[in-house]
């Protein structure tokens, strides 16, 4: 492949991400407006969407002031659950693009200064790690449970009941697949 080649090719990948994002924004993340662009270009759904949007939402959310840097945030956590949802193309090749979705968003999405959009993104990025079929298993199995973990530092059954409920039938799914650790152990936090 050529340089100019390449170049395009990276063009056209932007060109999608950005009529991707530019959809999900303006339907609010209507899956009948997104899914027919994914089912379109299956062909770029893979690693290169991945770092293009990890090296472009990283750059702007280091320039944006913080409503804008906000907004995007809130369109690649959509965008992430629209690709980890989807049921076409590669599954293992949307499972990285929404762990990529919900790492980035995390560099906006604090726990000080968004506490529920970052558990929420924290829940989102724990069952990407659950479904996600690169990798090691156990370990991608254990950062589901770090994520889970950290959601509930938010979503306290206090604070947000029904969320909090969620994210601890998540965590339990998450114990009960556990590979790593005794057995009986396993299955007694996955009750708990």
């Amino acid at each position: 492949m050529s340089q100019q080649q390449s170049q395009d090719d990276l063009q056209a990948y932007f060109q999608f991400l950005s009529e991707i994002l530019l959809a999900i924004s303006e339907s609010n993340g209507n899956a009948e407006v997104v899914y027919p662009l994914f089912a379109a270009n299956t062909n770029k759904l893979n690693g290169i969407l991945a770092e293009i949007l990890l090296r472009c939402a990283t750059s702007y959310f280091e320039e944006a002031e913080a409503d804008a840097g906000k907004s995007i945030a809130t369109v690649i956590a959509e965008f992430g659950n629209l690709i980890q949802q989807f049921p076409l193309g590669n599954k293992a090749s949307n499972m990285e693009i929404a762990i990529v979705s919900y790492e980035t968003v995390l560099k906006v999405f604090t726990q000080q200064a968004f506490p529920k959009q970052w558990a929420m993104t924290q829940n989102n990025l724990a069952t990407a790690y659950s479904d996600r079929i690169k990798g090691d298993k156990a370990e991608n199995i254990e950062k589901a449970i770090q994520s889970y973990n950290a959601a509930l530092l938010v979503r306290t059954q206090q604070a947000f009941p029904q969320d909090w409920a969620t994210t601890q039938n998540n965590l339990g799914d998450a114990y009960r697949n556990r590979i790593k650790g005794d057995k009986a152990e396993k299955i007694e936090k996955a009750i708990k």
